[in-house]
């Protein structure tokens, strides 16, 4: 743990940046989780330890850690913010029952063809996002067959 906390404040001043309480507590949170919390999880799990932070604190602190390239803003679903400080290329699954995210590695979708774009279109970069049900969810004795083209063809038309 203290040679985390040491790698922590080393990565920190690499950055160029000033090592305050506040930014250390969020960047070792961040790091030590993958669920992509928000803003307000942020301030709920922080105030549990030590009740110091305030929400305006949590913005400015992932603000200039995310120009820093240490965290980034990931938005899986309108209008709500979740940060992560996982930088490698990576896309994300999303359950619609329980709401749990997970990361996909970049290597299981790297098939992705965009030649069929318009001309004129450059992309610069891409994230996908994967909806649907995690085993969690899922009932044991029913599990779905993802691979079965009927379904993926119900999905379709059903607008999922």
């Amino acid at each position: 743990m203290e040679q985390q906390a040491g790698q922590i404040v080393e990565l920190l001043k690499t950055k160029g940046l000033r090592v305050t309480p506040q930014r250390y507590a969020i960047y070792a949170n961040l790091l030590s989780r993958n669920d992509h919390p928000t803003v307000e999880r942020l301030l709920v799990d922080l105030n549990e330890s030590v009740p110091t932070s305030s929400q305006a604190t949590i913005y400015s602190a992932l603000q200039v850690l995310r120009d820093a390239g240490l965290v980034r803003e990931v938005l899986l679903e309108e209008g709500i913010c979740r940060y992560d400080a996982n930088m490698a290329a990576h896309h994300h699954f999303r359950c619609r029952c329980c709401g749990g995210i997970e990361d996909i590695s970049w290597q299981q979708l790297s098939n992705i063809n965009f030649q069929g774009l318009r001309p004129g279109l450059h992309i610069d970069s891409y994230e996908v996002i994967v909806h649907g049900t995690c085993d969690r969810c899922i009932p044991a004795k029913n599990p779905p067959h993802w691979g079965d083209a009927n379904e993926f063809e119900i999905l379709q038309q059903s607008g999922q």
